[in-house]
């Protein structure tokens, strides 16, 4: 069992996950792989066999006003392919999980066509690493937008008009509020797509009586028996929110608000990793672990410690690392 974590690095200050510079500093996709490069020494450092890509690893590659930024992955095909090299050399398994703007099922078809380009230029930047199926593009379905029922044919339509090569890197995820596994099973039902079960987000919402055990078994089984599926986990956030604002004496208004069920913790709760190491132990397949948490690499670091002081035998027997 693989643990990885999403983007930024905390454990060492100086690592960047991306080149940030706005448009008129020209920022190119070679520097962000020239900073991958050290993310890599450094996973390698701390052994950490899984890590997400910034998906703003190539700036501006499918902005429509600044076409001198879309030539960028082809620019790049050399520096791509030995990246790619260090990561399979490594067992450093990578992957993309575009954000919120990039929605398929979206009935404005403007919205719609720019998820597709975007989704088409990660696929590009996996296929230039030479990277296997495993190297995934994390999905959700999008919105609901007042009919479900269209909105799921929506999403089945634009994912079958895919090119092969993007259909071969997308997975879908279950979400905290609007579509859970049945509805994502359902989609995979007619288009074959792969699923990553998001466990918060299933404690969140999920059909009645549907259990994460059993969430777990039906998402594992999407994926070809020649593949290590994965999944997400992450702790709810229980601390207070800070409002900014101080809390005047005899006024109904305080300086704090609660966090939402779903919102992510800095760290992930040991004992609740354990359940899943061992539900991961009666699992017909072995899966990996992508790790939510707002301290990152510092957080796994830590979950990795505790695993190994709290149940050195399971940890053992799951091979996590």
């Amino acid at each position: 069992m693989r643990l990885g974590f999403a983007v930024k690095i905390l454990g060492k200050p100086g690592l960047k996950a991306n080149d940030t510079r706005r448009w008129q500093n020209n920022p190119h996709l070679s520097i962000s792989l020239a900073y991958l490069r050290d993310i890599l020494r450094y996973l390698d450092q701390i052994q950490v066999g899984m890590y997400r890509l910034s998906s703003d690893l190539a700036p501006y590659v499918t902005h429509p006003d600044l076409p001198q930024f879309h030539n960028q992955i082809d620019e790049c095909a050399a520096e791509l392919a030995a990246v790619g090299r260090i990561a399979r050399q490594q067992n450093v398994r990578l992957s993309f999980h575009p954000g919120p703007h990039t929605v398929l099922n979206s009935p404005d078809k403007g919205i719609a066509e720019k998820a597709v380009a975007d989704l088409l230029a990660q696929t590009q930047i996996l296929d230039r690493m030479g990277l296997g199926p495993e190297a995934v593009i994390n999905i959700h379905v999008g919105g609901l937008y007042g009919d479900r029922e269209a909105a799921i044919a929506r999403f089945v339509e634009r994912f079958l008009a895919l090119p092969a090569a993007v259909q071969q890197r997308l997975v879908l995820e279950n979400d905290e509020r609007i579509y859970h596994i049945g509805d994502t099973y359902a989609i995979h039902r007619q288009t074959g797509i792969r699923l990553v079960l998001d466990q918060l987000h299933h404690l969140c919402h999920h059909p009645p009586g549907f259990s994460l055990q059993q969430a777990l078994a039906l998402a594992l089984g999407t994926w070809p028996p020649d593949q290590t599926p994965k999944i997400h986990f992450s702790s709810p956030r229980t601390a207070l929110i800070a409002t900014g604002k101080r809390a005047r004496a005899g006024a109904n208004q305080p300086a704090y608000r609660l966090p939402r069920m779903s919102q992510h913790a800095d760290l992930i709760d040991p004992f609740a990793f354990l359940d899943l190491l061992q539900r991961a132990a009666q699992a017909p397949r072995d899966f990996d672990v992508m790790l939510e948490c707002k301290a990152k690499d510092v957080a796994l670091l830590r979950l990795r410690e505790q695993l190994t002081r709290l149940a050195p035998d399971l940890v053992a027997h799951c091979q996590v690392y």
